[in-house]
């Protein structure tokens, strides 16, 4: 906490330096540094005391988020949905580089980076319809490390073991009317869950 750090370097002012006390140092009173090497001037380090006047008119804004906005002639609740939209693309790019690995891509023709890119699109479209089917109960990224984890082994014959199944699954499987629990499955159990989960609307 800010106040606390605060608090300290007026007992401690010898642990501080210009660089070390950000954010701290706007709440003390009298405080000044050395130019040269940032630490705090012994003349002032006597006379340092918690800035309660600033404290309390910052109290005010606390849990408080303010966005600076050109958009002077929208309503407010515009603003915000748009600010909240904003963020969604940017976690949508995030999510792309990182968990749909994106990038960096291994191919040279131009067609192929275009489908390339139009898959991992696909992917991130399909994850946002099960987020939001599940009412953003589980993140984007747990979705994902769930699903990736799903895997099936042939054991023999016709038969086939999966051997994950996770909080996620067992929603997953709730809302598109597929038991994800089974741990054993024929190839044509396997063909029906498939053809089920095309059917969900």
């Amino acid at each position: 906490m800010v106040i606390q750090k605060a608090r300290d370097l007026i007992e401690h002012p010898a642990k501080y330096t210009k660089s070390t006390s950000y954010g701290a140092a706007k709440y003390v009173k009298n405080i000044k540094f050395d130019k040269k090497t940032g630490e705090i001037l012994e003349t002032a380090k006597d006379h340092l005391y918690l800035d309660e006047e600033l404290m309390r008119e910052q109290e005010k804004y606390d849990g408080c988020y303010a966005i600076v906005t050109s958009e002077y002639k929208e309503t407010d609740e515009r603003i915000i949905n748009i600010y909240r939209d904003l963020w969604r693309i940017e976690e949508a790019f995030k999510i792309t580089k990182t968990d749909l690995r994106t990038r960096p891509v291994f191919l040279t023709r131009h067609d192929r980076i275009k489908c390339h890119f139009l898959v991992c699109f696909i992917a991130l479209l399909i994850l946002r319809i099960l987020e939001y089917r599940l009412k953003n109960k589980h993140s984007s990224h747990v979705i994902l490390q769930s699903l990736r984890k799903t895997n099936c082994s042939h054991i023999e014959q016709n038969y086939y073991l999966f051997d994950h199944y996770d909080d996620v699954l067992a929603d997953l499987g709730d809302n598109l009317g597929i038991d994800f629990s089974k741990k054993y499955l024929t190839l044509k159990e396997i063909k029906y869950c498939a053809a089920a989960a095309k059917r969900t609307r």
